[in-house]
């Protein structure tokens, strides 16, 4: 309680007029819980709406909000509470493990499924392979510092690399395998994302709630050569991920 207090001592005393209040409130919030460290409880929606003199739905709606763009968690009959920053995909093709490293995350993966099968007509297609040739599918969920973020499958032709079936997945980095064990070296990515809810089995591997927001990334990484290295499908949550985009105009005189 003592700790609630102090941070009620970081918010404004009144909103200001002239403006909606649940914009104020809204912006108040997101000072608050940036300034704080991840696990750290914001004031309860009594004391918010009874400091600000709106209603509770207000305080509310507003702190749902934040918590649905992962600013924020909730755990029933504790509170609110900052949550742990999220993880930005940048527009560079690195690897899940340099990700996590660079954030000073220590990353790791679980092995769940390790085995030949022969492409079908679509992946055959995404790697230029004949259909019915060989491919290792290597199901994964990745985590940082102990924390499921990922759940990834992923398809390699067996023939470029011999033995990769037989690798051990569970601490190495997909990347520097390619490149120290078969001299592979991956130069672009094609990569398309979609937002999805995160169900079933796939809730369960990373332990989030049915319905929990996700993002869906599937990529096909070529060598310089342009010849595709493998395909996969990764779905990351929602709340522990973010892309982040630079954008440029490609046209100056295009109009608005």
């Amino acid at each position: 309680m003592a700790k609630r207090r102090g941070q009620s001592a970081r918010l404004p005393r009144r909103l200001a007029g002239g403006r909606p209040k649940g914009e104020q409130l809204r912006e108040i919030l997101e000072a608050l819980a940036t300034s704080l460290p991840p696990g750290s409880s914001l004031p309860s929606e009594r004391e918010l709406a009874d400091r600000y003199g709106v209603a509770r739905m207000t305080v509310r709606n507003e702190i749902e909000r934040l918590t649905g763009e992962g600013v924020t968690y909730r755990a029933h009959g504790r509170g609110t509470f900052v949550a742990e920053p999220r993880v930005a995909q940048a527009m560079a093709l690195t690897s899940f493990t340099e990700d996590m490293r660079g954030r000073g995350m220590k990353p790791s993966s679980t092995v769940l499924a390790q085995e030949l099968i022969d492409a079908g007509e679509a992946l055959a297609a995404r790697l230029e392979l004949r259909p019915g040739a060989p491919i290792l599918r290597l199901d994964r969920v990745r985590s940082a510092d102990g924390t499921a973020m990922a759940f990834e499958q992923a398809f390699l032709p067996t023939a470029r690399f011999p033995g990769i079936e037989e690798t051990d997945f569970s601490g190495a980095s997909l990347f520097d395998l390619l490149t120290e064990r078969w001299g592979v070296k991956l130069h672009d990515a094609d990569q398309r994302v979609v937002a999805t809810a995160i169900e079933g089995e796939e809730a369960v591997l990373l332990q989030v709630g049915e319905g929990h927001p996700g993002l869906r990334f599937r990529t096909l990484a070529r060598d310089g050569d342009q010849v595709p290295v493998y395909y996969a499908v990764s779905l990351f949550r929602g709340d522990r991920y973010e892309i982040d985009l630079r954008q440029l105009r490609a046209d100056d005189g295009a109009a608005a």
